[in-house]
């Protein structure tokens, strides 16, 4: 069976383009892979959190995931800082990792220009720590976003590098991990683009009905339609979308000939989409909050989750010191 790795942010709650972008995905997959899943909370620490927002933010998303149907008694779910040996193993590529490479990376760029203030040896070196997380496990496949793509060509690149100057063949040069017709990109509010944390423009899981209700009520619209049957501006394609994506048939074809006969009232769809969105993440967000406050239930998922990675980090620390050169005497 193929080993599948992904990392979870640490940072920010899910939103609907997380769950229909990748966690239902995640969901499913992890019967049909040898599956890892880590809280990246290592990562984290460039943007420097306080150690109270660092904890609730590792229990937030670890409850969300379970939640949403991460089965921790099926697929492998752990807290990245749990696990020392990927801590060593990225000691470890560094010594072979160079600055000029790193610096030219795309995401290292992009981290410069927006916090010039807090330029961290961590930021520059992010493309190894996530070499070190996949390749701790020797994982065949990667879910990755867009932002990420080059992230993983250098893991791959860092890994080649190693089976190269120690003359093996022992890391499996990770693939991207393709969910084709399944992935699914969901627009933000906003009127453009997807559905994002850092732009504002999302619906979360925990979000309750008044903030639903609020923000949906909030997005980007038009006057309305003057010619029947004209193309949709992407605003208003958004949010046929979401109503497509959350909405029962009959719903979406109301609004459909609605506004194909110019006779759409924005408020109105507005408020469908609103309740169907607060029927669809009211039991999720139910779930979500009752694992959140169950202490008992986090604490065996962590612990049992770090163990079951350690196993496999352990081994496979062992045999890259072995191969490195050192031995016990």
């Amino acid at each position: 069976m193929e080993t599948v790795l992904s990392g979870i942010r640490s940072t920010g709650n899910l939103h609907l383009g997380n769950y229909f972008g990748a966690v239902r995905n995640f969901v499913k997959m992890q019967h049909e892979y040898n599956c890892y899943f880590f809280i990246a909370d290592i990562h984290s620490l460039t943007t420097h959190p306080k150690p109270e927002n660092l904890h609730d933010n590792i229990r937030k998303v670890l409850s969300e995931y379970l939640g949403c149907g991460i089965d921790p008694e099926v697929a492998t779910i752990y807290i990245q800082s749990d696990v020392p040996e990927i801590s060593e193993l990225y000691l470890l590529l560094n010594m072979n990792a160079y600055i000029g490479e790193l610096e030219r990376t795309t995401t290292f760029k992009e981290k410069v220009r927006k916090q010039p203030e807090n330029v961290n040896a961590g930021l520059l070196t992010y493309p190894v720590l996530m070499c070190a997380d996949i390749i701790i496990h020797n994982a065949n496949k990667v879910p990755v976003g867009k932002d990420q793509e080059q992230n993983l060509v250098m893991a791959r690149k860092f890994a080649k590098r190693f089976n190269h100057i120690y003359g093996v063949e022992y890391f499996t040069l990770p693939e991207p991990f393709n969910f084709g017709n399944d992935l699914v990109k969901v627009p933000g509010l906003d009127g453009t683009g997807k559905m994002g944390k850092s732009d504002g423009n999302g619906i979360y899981l925990i979000d309750d009905p008044k903030e639903i209700r609020k923000k949906v009520m909030r997005a980007v619209t038009d006057a309305g339609p003057t010619v029947p049957n004209s193309p949709k501006p992407e605003p208003i394609q958004n949010l046929f979308y979401l109503m497509d994506l959350l909405s029962d048939k009959d719903t979406v074809a109301h609004f459909e000939e609605a506004y194909n006969n110019c006779a759409i009232r924005y408020g109105d769809m507005k408020k469908q989409l609103a309740e169907d969105i607060i029927r669809f993440t009211t039991p999720l967000r139910e779930k979500i909050l009752d694992i959140y406050h169950d202490d008992v239930y986090l604490r065996k998922v962590v612990t049992e989750g770090a163990e079951k990675a350690r196993a496999s980090a352990s081994k496979t620390l062992r045999e890259v010191r072995e191969i490195i050169g050192y031995k016990s005497f």
